[in-house]
């Protein structure tokens, strides 16, 4: 599995903890807080994929473009 890919579940499975938790905490519903705790994290694991990849994009163009005697330290 590649390390991107493993980040985002273990993200993801820390997201859907804390999310299912702070809206229980809120509304007192399991339906509630299920709904909310699958909704807003999984959009949030998904938008933190592509986030990695355009960081790993923009360090790779960086790495190219960028003579190494003038690379910060």
């Amino acid at each position: 599995m590649p390390r991107d890919l493993a980040k985002t579940l273990t993200y993801l499975s820390i997201h859907l903890t804390v999310g299912f938790s702070v809206a229980y905490a809120f509304t007192g519903s399991l339906e509630m807080a299920g709904g909310i705790a699958l909704i807003e994290p999984c959009i949030n694991a998904i938008a933190f994929f592509f986030h990695e990849k355009a960081w790993k994009r923009h360090d790779a163009a960086r790495l190219t473009s960028t003579p190494l005697h003038a690379m910060p330290v």
